[in-house]
């Protein structure tokens, strides 16, 4: 059997920009995917906490060190700069993975500084 479990998270971003006239997806400072295991161009789900909002696309890297956040493509129709985000992604275990799995976790807090980590 295979399961689908939680893989990386960063909980609690604060969308830095919104740019409607982009080819899509998400920019995430770079930092951030490493340290919880983003691939470039990754599938990611994306929660907004101030709209309700839940969306897929897909990951691409920002600046190293720059804390960006941005909602590129439709997705800027989905949130604004300002808003609060969950972004996770998914991998697919067998059971036995699975029992001992534990995804790589931030949390941010302001300034999408990050002041919690788990799994990492």
């Amino acid at each position: 059997m295979q399961v689908h479990l939680l893989k990386s998270k960063i909980h609690r971003a604060t969308v830095t920009g919104a740019s409607l006239n982009y080819e899509g997806s998400m920019t995430i400072a770079a930092d951030f995917m490493e340290k919880t295991g983003l691939m470039p161009f990754e599938r990611i789900l994306v929660s907004n906490m101030a709209n309700g909002n839940r969306f897929e696309t897909y990951a691409i890297p920002g600046e190293w060190g720059s804390n960006a956040i941005i909602l590129n493509g439709a997705t800027a129709l989905l949130g604004k700069p300002g808003d609060v985000i969950t972004i996770m992604s998914y991998a697919v275990l067998d059971e036995r993975e699975a029992k001992n799995w534990r995804p790589k976790v931030i949390v941010l807090g302001s300034d999408n500084k990050i002041v919690n980590e788990r799994g990492i």
